[in-house]
């Protein structure tokens, strides 16, 4: 990047969703980086190559404790953009809480979206009761200290995560997610994580996935609505990971995205 577009440079913070880390941002933090833009990926507690287990974290806030101490560390004078990506909806709105002066827009990507007026379960709570038992297929579910841990089997991986991404990522993804969690029972017990003059105070965007078999449209649609966002892209023949089968268009969203609020 030339010396007279330096003032263009964002900085990005991409966030990954349950089980995954900061790999599945591969494709797309280079095509970023040649743009010049700089583009920080995170593994959160006990994801990616994060030391920590699943056993050993209990609430959200030890879970999303790796971008929380990213965003500490964001210059006063400094703004990121801010990306989350299904479950990671929940640790970039505590990130927006904690640090709204430094997020320049938040973006949602096929993620869940809290809100102020309800608990911080209850879009998790919604989301869980439209699914179907039987479409959770080979996943299984355990209990680990005081919460559910939650592991991916292949044939969930293959019909809800990746059905459109190539059989090479999927075979990576299998290799590389691990046990998480939804912390339902940390959520269910907070009353007020997110606030009007925090979490509520970052402008807020999402990019709905159509074709969506994991957070269904309709449902990525009541969210979008519940939480009041206005500016919302769309990326069709997309599966839940977007960010592989489709990076390009995501790449495309987050610099629209990045042209009007950063």
């Amino acid at each position: 990047m030339s010396t007279e577009n330096v003032q263009d440079r964002k900085h990005y913070v991409l966030v990954h969703g349950a089980g995954h880390g900061a790999w599945c941002w591969y494709k797309v933090k280079p095509m970023i980086e040649s743009s010049g833009h700089l583009v920080t990926v995170i593994d959160l507690a006990a994801s990616g190559i994060n030391s920590k287990k699943i056993e050993d974290v209990d609430t959200i806030s030890e879970y999303s404790e790796p971008l929380l101490e990213l965003m500490a560390t964001i210059p006063t004078n400094e703004k990121v953009i801010l990306v989350g990506h299904s479950f990671g909806g929940l640790s970039i709105a505590l990130a927006m809480e904690q640090f709204p002066e430094n997020i320049s827009v938040a973006v949602f990507l096929t993620a869940f979206v809290p809100d102020i007026q309800h608990k911080p379960s209850y879009v998790m709570e919604k989301y869980l009761e439209s699914i179907p038992a039987a479409d959770w297929l080979d996943t299984e579910f355990s209990q680990s200290g005081n919460k559910t841990a939650i592991s991916f089997g292949p044939k969930f991986l293959s019909n809800r995560l990746y059905p459109r991404s190539s059989p090479e990522d999927l075979e990576l993804a299998k290799s590389l997610v691990r046990p998480s969690s939804l912390f339902m029972e940390d959520l269910t017990q907070q009353n007020n994580l997110f606030s009007k003059q925090g979490y509520g105070s970052v402008p807020t965007t999402f990019i709905r996935c159509n074709g969506d078999t994991s957070i269904p449209l309709n449902f990525q649609l009541w969210m979008i609505q519940n939480a009041g966002i206005n500016h919302v892209f769309e990326i069709n023949d997309s599966d839940h990971m977007a960010m592989i089968s489709k990076p390009q268009q995501v790449c495309d969203s987050l610099y629209q995205i990045a042209a009007k609020y950063a």
